[in-house]
């Protein structure tokens, strides 16, 4: 059984009664989930996973108001819970960059330390520069009670709220390193002797796809070690993701790469015509970046260098 699904039946079975219980007042204003940092959290975790910072727990979300009243006294109760009905009996070493967000978190810290800022996004800017992988970390895993509402509704605007004029700017940009690194740049650096290089290139083209695809399914690319695993999962274009792993593990002629660039760059115009995101005809990802630039309404990342975002 993977961790949320644990965490899942042990709040239900042994934290939720006896929350209800303990805190019969409160109880309506803590928001109870999962999320955040570590495969556990997007589901991806197995018997590898568990060997550093594996220790299934919970968040105990409350507003800044509500941890100075009643805080102190959750914070103890949720340790004497997992003292006294531990979720889980195996527990690993921790590592030295592990991050383990469980116990009592104020809603705002939580959105602090994976976005940099307390709530969502409230400017153009903040959603074109918030890394992707943060964004993913923040609103992974699941929510198990939230009556308040507080938790979910800056979950829900950070997973729907993207501006359209956002997404576009970064698909121009995706779709212009795309051009430049796998369409033009791998075949130059092999002509001129360069296989390092060439790797390099064709690195940053799978590297940009991967971003590409999520953008195209408006969903968050992970952390890179997770991103093959949920681009399987995606409705649109779930398939590149076995394409694109072919891609670097390839050993043929740098012309049968060239080859395999070309139809996954095609694959994702044709979604991006789908989509009504550009309406060139090119086969060259880069024209189509320029193409989705022209309608993009807001005027200062319409002036933006086309690789930007």
């Amino acid at each position: 059984m993977q961790a949320l699904e644990i965490a899942r039946s042990w709040y239900e079975n042994i934290l939720k009664p006896h929350l209800a219980e303990e805190f019969p007042a409160e109880r309506s204003r803590i928001a109870v989930a999962m999320a955040g940092r570590g495969s556990e959290c997007f589901g991806f975790d197995d018997d590898i996973s568990r060997d550093h910072d594996h220790i299934i727990g919970v968040m105990l979300l409350l507003t800044e108001d509500d941890e100075r009243k009643f805080g102190f006294p959750l914070e103890r109760f949720y340790r004497r819970m997992r003292k006294e009905f531990p979720p889980a009996t195996a527990v690993s070493a921790a590592s030295r960059c592990g991050d383990l967000e469980h116990g009592v978190t104020i809603i705002g810290d939580f959105y602090r330390r994976h976005l940099g800022i307390t709530a969502a996004p409230q400017s153009l800017e903040q959603w074109l520069y918030i890394p992707e992988y943060a964004l993913a970390e923040a609103v992974n895993g699941e929510v198990f009670c939230d009556e308040l509402g507080e938790f979910t509704r800056i979950r829900h605007s950070l997973l729907h709220d993207m501006p359209e004029d956002v997404r576009k700017k970064k698909l121009a940009a995706r779709a212009a390193v795309m051009a430049q690194s796998g369409q033009y740049n791998f075949m130059r650096c092999i002509k001129h002797g360069e296989p390092g290089a060439a790797a390099l290139a064709l690195g940053e083209f799978v590297r940009t796809a991967i971003s590409m695809i999520f953008l195209l399914n408006k969903r968050y690319a992970p952390y890179y070690k997770w991103s093959f695993r949920a681009m399987r999962q995606l409705p649109k274009l779930s398939e590149q993701a076995d394409s694109l792993t072919a891609l670097l593990l390839n050993t043929t002629a740098p012309e049968n790469q060239a080859q395999n660039i070309e139809a996954i760059a095609g694959a994702i115009i044709a979604e991006l015509q789908r989509q009504n995101l550009t309406d060139s005809a090119s086969d060259y990802l880069e024209d189509h970046a320029f193409s989705i630039m022209q309608t993009i309404r807001d005027r200062k990342l319409r002036t933006l260098h086309v690789m930007e975002g």
